[in-house]
């Protein structure tokens, strides 16, 4: 009977319908255990637990049934876990219940499943990771190499990589990566591997590919995973500089400050940056596309039809002065219009539009400067209307009759002023209004 009672950490006697008679059990580990004695074995369990004790009371001495049950305990400080094994005594209807305190075990198991998982979790989680890398790896318009630093063999390689190299799917897999390059290359992009895994300060590499006997940029970044060395190798060639170099110029074109429209063949706007649909009035550019560049560029009928003859005849125009007007508007901004036109069966129209009315706002005022000979008269066509022109002319012949006058009378503006039929008083006025002679020193 004392190897029973050592055999558990609380053992119990019961009568044949499983009231308890006895406990035997250490009360600090099992407060309250004095009061389940005269109380039957089911009415100190939890509700959970009360089928098992059924069970175990109609054991049987020497039943096959006759196992280890787990018990749950009522107490004040918790549920109590413990592992009974029922055990009928010999020539004794007595039942002896011995029980081992399950506490610590069930410790263990919670902290078990809660690395099992925070395992699990991670998996999940590296699975996330992995399938996140794989769907960026494999859509990657950048051919890209994964190699074992050792053995310079290709560990993974996107479509990209063997759309650039010309290699089936799959095939460069486990390939040496110095035998895709020509023999010239190798020896240098050895070396280049070799220092790339022990500084990052080293500039690409350009090789040239066995089969295609094409140039290929190659920049390698090293790095380590489990013990082992490898290189994430990234291969770039001319044409991918070349649309890199495209992108950042149609960016720069996005964004710089003086407007730019390219125009069809029929002067209908194509593309336009943002500095003119600003010009235009535009929330966007769809507003404005197919619409003929008239409707926004030059005074209509005029500016566009000699813009349009110099660039089929040079192919080219600097510095034009015209007007910008807005959408569905009738105010003109005064421009500076330089266009450049494509060659080809259907040419298209670039043209670079700088305000410059803020600009002339801004001048401090300064004397009329009229042309001073027909030639500069005739180069106002195009540029100035008609009425502007004539205006121009009268004033360049009255200038020049004054000037011929005071030369006459040598400087002698009474003398001067009667030759012209004018008085006084009217040719200081025209002469304040050309800037011509001393009439500084005169007030002086």
């Amino acid at each position: 009977m004392r190897l029973v009672l050592a055999a558990g950490d609380v053992t119990l006697a019961l009568d044949p319908e499983g009231h308890i008679l006895d406990v035997a059990a250490n009360r600090q580990d099992f407060p309250g255990c004095d009061s389940w004695i005269g109380q039957h074995f089911d009415a100190t369990v939890t509700v959970e637990s009360r089928s098992k004790v059924k069970d175990m009371l109609h054991t049987e001495h020497g039943d096959a049934s006759n196992r280890w049950r787990q018990i749950n305990h009522t107490s004040s400080a918790g549920d109590i876990p413990v592992r009974y094994l029922m055990i009928r005594l010999d020539g004794s209807r007595q039942l002896i219940a011995v029980g081992r305190d399950m506490r610590n075990a069930v410790v263990l198991q919670q902290r078990l499943l809660q690395a099992q998982q925070s395992l699990e979790r991670d998996y999940m989680r590296l699975r996330q990771i992995e399938t996140r890398y794989r769907l960026l790896f494999d859509l990657s318009s950048e051919p890209v190499l994964l190699v074992e630093a050792d053995s310079q063999r290709i560990q993974e390689a996107n479509p990209a990589a063997h759309a650039v190299l010309e290699a089936r799917p799959g095939s460069l897999v486990g390939s040496k990566l110095s035998g895709l390059v020509s023999r010239g290359s190798r020896d240098a992009l050895i070396a280049y591997l070799g220092a790339v895994l022990t500084t990052s300060e080293v500039s690409p590499l350009t090789v040239e590919l066995e089969r295609a006997r094409q140039e290929l940029t190659i920049s390698a970044t090293g790095f380590r995973q489990l013990g082992g060395r490898y290189l994430l190798v990234r291969l770039s060639t001319g044409h991918a500089r070349n649309t890199e170099g495209a992108a950042t110029l149609l960016d720069i074109v996005e964004r710089m400050p003086d407007a730019f429209v390219v125009a069809n063949s029929d002067m209908r706007i194509i593309a336009a940056n943002i500095a003119f649909l600003e010009l235009a009035r535009a929330a966007s550019l769809d507003q404005i596309r197919g619409r003929p560049l008239g409707e926004f560029v030059g005074r209509p009928g005029i500016d566009l039809d000699l813009i349009e003859g110099q660039l089929t005849k040079y192919g080219l125009a600097r510095n034009v002065s015209t007007v910008v007007r807005a959408r569905d508007s009738e105010l003109e901004e005064p421009v500076e219009l330089s266009a450049v036109r494509t060659s080809g069966d259907n040419p298209c129209y670039g043209f670079a539009i700088r305000e410059i009315g803020r600009r002339l706002r801004d001048l401090p005022p300064t004397p009329l400067d009229l042309p001073r000979s027909v030639e500069q008269l005739t180069e106002l066509v195009g540029r100035a209307s008609l009425k502007e022109i004539v205006r121009e002319s009268t004033d360049l012949i009255e200038r020049l009759c004054i000037e011929a006058a005071l030369a006459y009378t040598s400087d002698n503006r009474a003398s001067a002023a009667e030759i012209l039929g004018l008085s006084r008083q009217s040719l200081y006025s025209k002469l304040h209004r050309y800037g011509l002679g001393n009439l500084v020193g005169e007030s002086e």
